[in-house]
């Protein structure tokens, strides 16, 4: 009996084969791994998340707990790895907020609309930022519609940064009774 290792790009093992020389025929076909399926993962077309900021309207106030939200969802899709049917369960694991003005913030949690306030910044000083929402995917998968098992990795889709000018605002009596 003769065996060989099937290797992928990034050095790990696809597939082992065992070839009988007597009766010509190979023992062990290909197999679908964690590590092909994270490379097709990173090559479908995720989207980004789209960020909420309340106030709307682009404007918020400095010293003011501005608040920030995203709405996105798990997805499902199916591909297709070694003549394999390949399902995927992909959801968000991670949301990395950039706020334009130097700060970030890492949370499991996509926030959440007013008065619900999960995920706020307040900014020190007035001018013009440009905050912005990364995502990143985690998954599962299944084989043939096997029992499902987890990607080995996950993927960051960079969200499109939006305009938001901050503002100073001072109190004025307009009247008094």
């Amino acid at each position: 009996m003769v065996e060989w290792v099937l290797v992928g790009d990034d050095g790990q093992e696809i597939s082992r084969y065992r070839y009988c020389p007597d009766s010509g025929s190979v023992a062990v076909a290909p197999q679908v791994t964690p590590g092909m399926v994270l490379r097709a993962l990173r090559r479908i077309d995720l989207p980004q998340s789209q960020l909420i900021v309340q106030p709307p309207g682009g404007e918020t106030l400095v010293n003011f707990a501005t608040n920030f939200y995203t709405e996105q969802g798990q997805l499902t899709r199916t591909v297709h790895l070694l003549g394999q049917r390949v399902d995927l369960k992909i959801w968000p694991s991670q949301f990395g907020w950039r706020f334009g003005d130097g700060r970030s913030l890492a949370t499991e949690s996509a926030g959440s609309p007013y008065p619900d306030l999960e995920i706020t910044h307040e900014y020190a000083k007035e001018g013009g930022v440009r905050p912005s929402v990364d995502t990143t995917y985690a998954a599962q998968f299944r084989v043939n519609g096997g029992p499902w098992r987890d990607v080995n990795g996950t993927v960051t889709i960079p969200g499109s940064p939006v305009q938001l000018r901050v503002r100073t605002a001072s109190p004025i009596l307009v009247g008094y009774h």
